[in-house]
């Protein structure tokens, strides 16, 4: 064998190379500084102060008038609602701010029939802000010489003189139908309720005197005398919107104009 060579002329493999890597064995010579990962006397004596100073500043909030509630201020609400959410509120000034149960307040003024909705905000140092969102009455459900407004939903939201809110149309009640400020109407006056709401909702620009319902259909009665058949209580948005644009191109004699499938009204 010649040059690292067999006598067949083959090379013979090379050995593998051996690497030890020393590791710290715990002497002196590796050592973990432990004491820069702990925070100093200093460090923790001011961590302290600081949280009992925001401990303290909470409590004297809580406690004094530091905070105290001076007004409640009211959006978004009609001026005569806003004086009764006021009125309702008024137990609230001079309580302070921080401690002051929001939830009671919200529910006190979600109780009134008139509410649909209330959030409650504290704006420091001395303002309770409320928001409302007022019912929006869409009827004038009449029973004799008594009247209350009613929503989409069929709630009655409060009583009135049945000469007033010409502008709303009629639904009239059998003497029969007990009615209630906070209550709702019976079910079976909830489908022409919601009638309302979809003319309300989809911008129908006729004036509407009532809406009737029997036998499972629903019949509009506008003021000029025209009537808009419905058919049954569903898709009620869709059918009002579809006899809006109708009513467009009726003629003078038109006496009736019939959406009940609206994707083929018929006027006659």
């Amino acid at each position: 064998m010649v040059g690292g060579r067999s006598e067949s002329g083959s090379r013979r493999p090379a050995r593998a190379a051996s690497v030890v890597v020393p590791f710290p064995n715990g002497g002196r010579d590796f050592r973990l500084d432990v004491a820069r990962f702990v925070p100093s006397g200093r460090s923790l004596l001011v961590t302290v102060a600081v949280i009992a100073c925001a401990a303290a500043a909470y409590v004297l909030a809580r406690s004094t008038s530091m905070f105290a509630v001076e007004r409640v201020e009211v959006k978004g609400a009609p001026p005569a609602l806003q004086r009764r959410v006021v009125a309702i509120t008024s137990d609230v000034v001079g309580h302070s701010l921080v401690s002051l149960d929001t939830s009671r307040v919200v529910g006190r003024v979600r109780a009134l029939p008139t509410v649909a909705g209330v959030s409650v905000d504290r704006a420091f140092p001395h303002t309770l802000v409320v928001r409302v969102a007022p019912e929006r009455p869409v009827a004038l459900a009449q029973r004799g010489d008594r009247a209350w407004l009613v929503t989409g939903g069929g709630k009655v939201v409060g009583r009135v003189e049945p000469t007033t809110e010409q502008g709303l149309p009629r639904l009239w009640l059998p003497k029969s139908v007990f009615v209630e400020v906070g209550g709702r109407l019976p079910p079976s006056f909830v489908p022409a309720t919601r009638t309302l709401a979809a003319v309300r909702d989809v911008g129908f620009r006729r004036a509407v005197k009532g809406v009737h319902f029997e036998r499972g259909e629903l019949t509009m009665a506008l003021r000029n005398g025209l009537e808009i058949r419905l058919g049954p209580a569903r898709d009620l948005a869709l059918k009002v919107a579809v006899a809006g644009r109708v009513l467009r191109f009726v003629g003078e004699g038109t006496t009736f104009v019939d959406v009940s499938i609206p994707e083929r009204p018929v006027a006659g």
